[in-house]
């Protein structure tokens, strides 16, 4: 939870910052893209850690790091010597930070409950993380309406480095050993390569991931939408991104809190095509609203059909793979989603600069809906949508 907000507190103040620094969504882009790019180039490195080490120690390092950067982050800010490069350059620490830390902690969970409360635990796990998506832009939003371009968000990036902290010492305080298990006859490249052979050799994962890849780039690369969404549509400013941020929070929370009472496969199976297709038309929605108060309806479907996909998605991953790969399986799917969405919110902040944003939410988000029914054509994905 603490990790978590600092995370999203740390993508309202950053990408509000750049806004209010250059006026650029295309810039917001290339920041956002260097806090993303690193899940794609370090993430399976890091499930071979995952899967190498224990998972608590790689878990505290992350956390530790991030600390660092935040602190640095905040005092270059409320000095104000803070320039567009320093957020490039922090951003992709942050970022490498963070593809270390995401497919330990993913690999880390089912390790610390029963396989038969699985679900429940991967559920409730999500709903906590969704959560974040609230938390953190409910703390940062106060203190960006403060006048100062610089000192607003300098406090938010201090706030991130406490919530980090708060996060190091319940990571300290586990004491389950989690580690998977390298062939220590094979090679790195090996052992690198185990969790993108088992992928693209399962007949379920390998569509399920491909979907999912465009699911992220095309309903959820918007970070580098919203701030200039909230500023020249709906006439608000850092406190107008952060609460539409929020609401996409609060939208998942509900979503996902739903999902704990699942127990039937069938119905996860019909709900994550539902919840695919409804994420396609919300960014939609949300693109074409006249005012923030519909924005925010709007923002929390969005939040509510993209937590409940991502949330049936990971379920579905961790039930059917070994503890033995689990991390460098996690890591084949986050170097997929990484990859794809750093992409999509470079180019999308490019294009919005030129087109806006609301024509960007419309078409990307139409695109994926009309996409849904097309994966019916593949056995594996009907017989999982049952």
């Amino acid at each position: 939870m603490c990790a978590g907000s600092a995370h999203w507190a740390l993508i309202v103040a950053r990408g509000w910052l750049v806004f209010d620094l250059t006026g650029s969504s295309g810039l917001v882009g290339v920041v956002t893209f260097a806090a993303m790019i690193p899940r794609f180039l370090i993430s399976p490195f890091a499930g071979l850690l995952a899967d190498r080490v224990d998972r608590r120690i790689l878990v505290a390092w992350a956390f530790g790091i991030n600390i660092a950067h935040n602190l640095v982050l905040a005092i270059l800010t409320v000095v104000g010597l803070i320039e567009v490069w320093h957020l490039v350059g922090l951003s992709f620490v942050n970022g490498s930070a963070r593809a270390f830390q995401m497919p330990a902690s993913g690999s880390l969970l089912p390790n610390l409950v029963p396989r038969e409360y699985l679900l429940n635990a991967i559920a409730l796990n999500s709903a906590t993380l969704h959560g974040t998506r609230l938390f953190g832009p409910l703390m940062t939003g106060p203190l960006l309406a403060i006048s100062s371009t610089t000192f607003g968000p300098g406090l938010a990036f201090l706030l991130c480095s406490a919530l980090y902290m708060l996060g190091l010492v319940v990571v300290a305080n586990i004491r389950t050993v989690s580690r998977g298990s390298i062939q220590v006859d094979k090679g790195v490249i090996d052992n690198l390569l185990a969790g993108l052979k088992y992928v693209y050799r399962d007949n379920l994962l390998r569509p399920l991931i491909i979907v999912v890849a465009a699911h992220c780039a095309l309903t959820m690369s918007f970070e580098s939408l919203l701030p200039v969404l909230a500023s020249e549509q709906l006439g608000a400013k850092g406190s107008g991104f952060g609460y539409m941020m929020m609401a996409v929070g609060a939208g998942a929370i509900i979503g996902v809190t739903s999902l704990t009472v699942v127990t039937s496969e069938r119905v996860r199976g019909r709900l994550l095509f539902t919840s695919g297709i409804v994420s396609g038309l919300t960014p939609a929605l949300l693109a074409i609203c006249p005012s923030m108060t519909m924005a925010l309806l709007a923002a929390m479907l969005m939040g509510l059909s993209q937590g409940c996909f991502m949330t049936l998605f990971t379920t579905i991953v961790q039930s059917v793979v070994p503890d033995s790969i689990r991390g460098r399986v996690t890591s084949v799917n986050n170097l997929h989603i990484g990859g794809i969405m750093a992409a999509f919110n470079l180019v999308n902040g490019s294009l919005a600069d030129i087109s806006g944003a609301p024509i960007i939410l419309i078409c990307t988000g139409l695109v994926f809906t009309m996409l849904m029914p097309i994966t019916l054509a593949n056995k594996s994905l009907r017989s999982l949508y049952g």
